[in-house]
């Protein structure tokens, strides 16, 4: 790496541990023991699939291109950073940023859904964030679902050709509330409202979550969208040697 794109990655770093500065509280990620075993393992199954393919795509691209490892190893860290930070909501429970759309926008989703895994097995085991029995549900949602919906709608801008930056900034922040609405169906199947059952639950947990999920999607979006202009000034080489094409 040049010197300019060694204080590109430091300032990176730098700029998510600042925003870190908040109270410790729990995590959004559903906590473990939190989940009947059943739920456990049926989330845990549905995302083999997914962390094969990226499996195999990560060794493909690192195959092809060496270097990539660079940005691929950037995005894991800003995925463990960005998603570690607890923000505290009103409503008593508390949201965090996913990160996934960055990876996601570069090497695809299914590449996410591995660094998601290793992402949230150091979360659950060093920062008591998340947990291991509810890895699989954790997994889809932020690893999986989020990210798909990133690329989805990164990809569909693209053949409208909409603006660069503005599409980078839609994906990231939608895949970012999406994370959050597979999260509540997730707690609402497990714990249907005795009164309206699975449609009900999921309606009162996204409203737990929405006051502060809302915001903190759009300053995702804001904060992916800087980190790809600066990568397209700093990082024009690495970019190219993954596919990733900015703007014509």
């Amino acid at each position: 790496m040049t010197r300019k794109q060694k204080k590109l990655i430091a300032g990176i770093t730098v700029c998510s541990l600042m925003t870190g500065i908040y109270p410790a509280a729990n995590a959004m990620h559903i906590m473990e023991g939190y989940l009947p075993v059943t739920f456990c393992i049926a989330w845990g199954v549905l995302c083999l699939p997914f962390a094969a393919a990226g499996f195999l795509k990560i060794k493909k691209t690192l195959a092809e291109n060496p270097r990539a490892v660079t940005l691929l190893a950037m995005s894991g860290a800003f995925i463990f950073v960005i998603s570690s930070l607890k923000i505290p909501s009103v409503t008593g429970s508390c949201s965090h940023m996913t990160g996934t759309g960055f990876g996601a926008i570069l090497f695809g989703p299914c590449t996410v859904s591995v660094l998601g895994i290793i992402v949230l097995v150091f979360q659950a085991v060093l920062l008591a964030h998340g947990g291991l029995t509810t890895l699989g549900a954790n997994t889809f949602s932020m690893a999986v679902a989020g990210p798909f919906v990133t690329y989805g709608i990164y990809k569909l801008c693209q053949k409208c050709r909409a603006n660069r930056k503005a599409a980078v900034f839609l994906a990231a922040s939608l895949g970012d509330l999406f994370t959050y609405c597979v999260t509540s169906v997730q707690l609402a199947l497990a714990y249907p409202s005795e009164s309206g059952g699975i449609a009900a639950s999921a309606v009162k947990f996204l409203g737990v979550f929405a006051p502060t999920q809302i915001p903190l999607a759009i300053v995702e979006g804001l904060l992916t969208t800087a980190i790809v202009i600066c990568l397209e000034a700093f990082a024009k080489s690495e970019l190219k040697l993954i596919g990733y094409k900015g703007e014509a």
